[in-house]
């Protein structure tokens, strides 16, 4: 393959020495126990721990070493000997912390003690466990329902989010909004509207067996590093990887293999993808529309010559429906159009085209550069579109593989965290603990947020996570956040969403997934699910970080008995004692899924909660899976214009979602700051600016509201014309709460429109 043009910056392979690099750097920050080492160990195998990184799945042939760089700064993380007591608010007032930087912020260390925030003080005071349980309680009990929001950040493990549901709905509302409400909601829901399935239908095998991955808006190198393992084993076997995505990315140009003795001592790299398109910020739908229409003129060309289909006929008759109508908005759309509107030449796409006619098993990757758009759906059902041309879906070695972020998000949503009323089977519910579940829809975030603005929401308890800087609009949400009567968030660290405390306000500290759950049925387990729907155990093994904290799972038994009338059935202080009866209730909820769960919790890989698509029953509307024509090549809600660019928010390889490890994006070459916006060289110039020169970002949303960001550096970058980058979250501040996917109303934070002010 001809290697991609690179960032002239940075030219280091994924993994290799800089990864080792990196980990020994937080290594010598953080000061760890010893026993990080023997975590490190346990990571992703049975007995062991699960990731508290991100959600990729874990192999049932695990390796000695089942971790990654992410992997093991989130531990180091978890496992800092760094310290946040209640001492240290006596030399910080709230106002003062808001100067701080992310990283200053939990730097401070883990939380040692339930903190109630004093207004007279502007501080955060010690406070018993009992005190802020019954003050909680007092005041949700006096709330109308619907003005109080149960959000999740994807951290917390099954058996708590299960019941984070119960309480919500016992309490007497939907309101569950989570963080795939930021990220992936638009795969909940435009993948299901065409296959049925609110989630991928791959598994570990299908990697093993496949011909070709086409990659759209996904950085393995920084976001799931362990998936360039199976990458680089496709490689070996003569597999081609496509990658199409704004930015370069080194994960997906070459990898040198940490496991490996020999790719370390002499430096060899795997190349990962033999075609790097750098397709613009929005136009995936037209890049695909371009590969589908390659597929039918092959196709009809095969035809005409009497040779073998290039289209899965058969497929496409028995289980499709739409066909047609899509078919012939393929063979009216322009070339000139697709070109102009995905920032691609015809000959590349062409060159894509083949290799995808090449394959006999493709996967299809994806990440947030398809979802967080405001056609982020269509942007889903147009992949969809290119796997079903060929029967690409719900075979070995094929099918659609959404790569998901936080370790339990997916999970989370499985066993009940929904603010949509239909996804629950309020039923058995009703059944199996004697209330009448609300059927009323709640809010997801974008409506929380809006309602948070607007004065309606009175409460909000937050189950990890730092909402207040992952939203967009935050400056707006900070001071309808701080007006709310009450605020409560679950948490490890400090974080910017603690420093906009309400009326009340309490900071609940939580043991990690690492640390010893002792109750007083003996030790705990609990449990999460992967991208792959595969379901693991996790079991503790290290001393708290203080004697005070509470298990995510107590700490929501302890605010539901506090708040809810006594019920016999909810029988909060059996399930603090053992999880093993909420794993229980989850398999009399979710009987299909969850089949005997006790006994399967630590089979090597998870067990599998199954997934109809991968079986081709296709639980659509229609019956079949759904070939949808588009009405439109770009993802945008807004048309180009001079000086205006299209914004995408971006995250350094040294940090996870809001959390900021450090100030070294070495794959981009920048280090010590993060206050950079990338533009390509010719922008640049056409701008009048130059490299080095301090800029202002301006929201050119036109809704009549400024949203700016100022103090930042230019920096060249290799990008398309029109197309710039700044790290999440602090570009959040430019994209408005209204800026978000029509179907899913996941923020559009790919293509926010911005100018830029010298």
């Amino acid at each position: 393959m001809n290697k991609p043009v690179l960032n002239p910056e940075s030219e280091e392979p994924a993994g290799g020495w800089g990864s080792l690099k990196s980990i020994a750097r937080m290594v010598s920050e953080n000061h760890p126990p010893l026993a990080f080492v023997e975590e490190l160990g346990r990571q992703n195998k049975p007995g062991g721990v699960m990731c508290v990184s991100c959600a990729w799945p874990k192999p049932k042939n695990y390796s000695a070493f089942e971790f990654c760089e992410n992997g093991a700064k989130g531990t180091l993380w978890d496992l800092t000997g760094d310290r946040c007591t209640p001492a240290f608010f006596h030399d910080h007032s709230v106002t003062k912390l808001r100067t701080w930087s992310d990283h200053e912020l939990e730097k401070a260390g883990r939380l040692t003690h339930p903190l109630r925030y004093d207004a007279d003080t502007d501080r955060y005071v010690e406070t018993s466990w009992e005190e802020a349980f019954a003050a909680i309680g007092r005041t949700l009990k006096d709330l109308p329902r619907e003005d109080v929001v149960f959000y999740a950040s994807g951290h917390a493990g099954l058996e708590a989010s299960y019941l984070y549901a119960l309480l919500a709905r016992a309490y007497g509302n939907n309101n569950l909004p989570q963080s795939s409400n930021m990220c992936h909601e638009t795969t909940s829901v435009g993948l299901k509207k065409v296959i049925g399935s609110p989630v991928g239908t791959v598994v570990w095998e299908d990697l093993e067996k496949a011909d070709a991955f086409f990659f759209f808006g996904q950085n393995p190198g920084s976001n799931s590093p362990r998936f360039l393992h199976p990458l680089q084993e496709a490689k070996k076997r003569g597999a081609r990887i496509v990658t199409f995505n704004p930015v370069i990315e080194q994960g997906l140009v070459s990898f040198v293999n940490p496991q490996s003795p020999f790719d370390m001592l002499t430096g060899h790299e795997t190349a990962i993808s033999d075609l790097y398109l750098q397709v613009k910020a929005g136009g995936d739908i037209a890049a695909l529309m371009g590969l589908c229409k390659v597929v039918i003129e092959a196709d009809d060309a095969a035809k005409a010559g009497g040779g073998e289909r290039i289209l899965d006929t058969g497929f496409i008759a028995e289980h499709t429906t739409g066909f047609e109508a899509f078919l012939d908005s393929v063979r009216t759309a322009c070339w000139a159009d697709i070109e102009l509107e995905s920032g691609l030449s015809e000959a590349d796409i062409r060159q894509a085209g083949e290799i995808y006619i090449g394959a006999e098993r493709v996967i299809g990757v994806y990440g947030m550069g398809l979802t967080q758009h405001v056609h982020g759906s269509l942007n889903i059902a147009m992949l969809v579109n290119l796997l079903l041309m060929r029967g690409h879906i719900g075979r070995e070695g094929a099918g659609c593989c959404p790569v998901r972020g936080h370790s339990n998000v997916q999970g989370q949503r499985t066993v009940g965290i929904a603010e949509k009323a239909e996804l629950v089977p309020l039923d058995r519910l009703k059944a199996l603990f004697g209330f009448d579940p609300p059927t009323k829809d709640g809010v997801a975030i974008v409506d929380a947020v809006k309602g948070l603005m607007e004065g309606r929401i009175k409460a909000h308890i937050s189950l990890g996570g730092n909402l207040l800087r992952a939203v967009p609009d935050q400056e707006a949400m900070e001071r309808a956040w701080a007006a709310q009567q009450l605020t409560v968030v679950v948490s490890t660290k400090l974080n910017r969403s603690h420093l906009f405390p309400g009326r009340q306000a309490y900071i609940l500290p939580c043991l990690s997934r690492l640390e010893r759950d002792e109750q007083a049925g003996g030790p705990q387990s609990v449990s999460s699910e992967d991208s792959f729907s595969n379901i693991s155990g996790s079991t503790g093994k290290r001393t708290p970080a203080s004697p005070h904290l509470k298990s995510e799972l107590s700490v929501v038994t302890g605010i539901a008995k506090a708040t809810l009338e006594p019920n016999p059935k909810l029988r909060w202080d059996d399930w603090t004692a053992d999880y093993g009866l909420v794993r229980d209730l989850i398999e009399a909820t979710y009987p299909d899924q969850f089949r005997g769960y006790n006994q399967r919790l630590f089979e090597p890989g998870g067990f599998y909660r199954g997934n109809a698509a991968r079986e081709r029953i296709w639980k659509t509307k229609e019956g079949k899976a759904v070939f949808t024509t588009p009405d439109r090549l770009n993802a945008l809600s807004f048309a180009d214009a001079r000086g205006r660019y299209r914004l995408m928010t971006i995250r350094s390889n040294d940090q996870f979602n809001t959390t900021i490890y450090g100030y070294s994006d070495r794959f981009r070459g920048i280090e010590g700051t993060r206050d950079v916006v990338l533009i390509s060289w010719e922008d640049m110039v056409e701008a009048r600016l130059v490299e080095g020169q301090k800029v202002t970002l301006v929201s050119d949303f036109g809704d009549g509201h400024e949203r700016r960001l100022a103090g930042l550096e230019i920096r060249v970058h290799t990008l398309p014309r029109g197309t710039i980058a700044a790290y999440y979250p602090e570009a959040n501040v430019l994209n408005a709460i209204d800026h978000h996917d029509e179907l899913s109303k996941t923020p559009a934070s790919k293509a926010i429109p911005v100018r830029i002010e010298a």
